[in-house]
């Protein structure tokens, strides 16, 4: 089953457009994107290939931390994960998908279905998409 993480992290100083360029760069290749311009916390969404949520957030985190090794970012915790399946975003957008994750109007991520570092079981602030 195919998922779409998307994973952010504290960073200690303001990214660049070069800094978040260079990450979109090193995740690009698991249909990525990145963000975090001009703030200390940065992100990456991507899909991966797993049989289970938590696999699927563990596969993305290795991922993750690779690429922004890779981007040149220092190491920073992980502050938040969010975790949609193809399936539940089919099921919300009413089957109307298109390719990929993330069709029927909503950003792909799916609030409220992270890993949440809190415990809870959430991800993301769980508001309205």
């Amino acid at each position: 089953m195919r998922w779409s993480i998307g994973i952010e992290a504290q960073g200690d100083r303001v990214l660049t457009a070069s800094d978040v360029v260079e990450l979109a760069d090193a995740v690009a290749g698991y249909a990525g994107i990145a963000s975090g311009i001009g703030s200390t916390r940065y992100g990456a969404q991507v899909v991966v290939a797993a049989s289970t949520r938590e696999e699927a957030i563990a596969r993305a985190t290795e991922l993750f931390v690779a690429a922004a090794r890779t981007a040149g970012l220092a190491a920073a915790p992980i502050v938040r994960t969010e975790a949609i399946s193809e399936a539940e975003d089919e099921e919300e957008s009413g089957g109307l998908a298109g390719p990929g994750l993330g069709g029927g109007g909503g950003d792909g991520l799916g609030g409220g279905r992270g890993s949440g570092l809190d415990g809870s079981g959430l991800g993301g602030d769980g508001g309205p998409r």
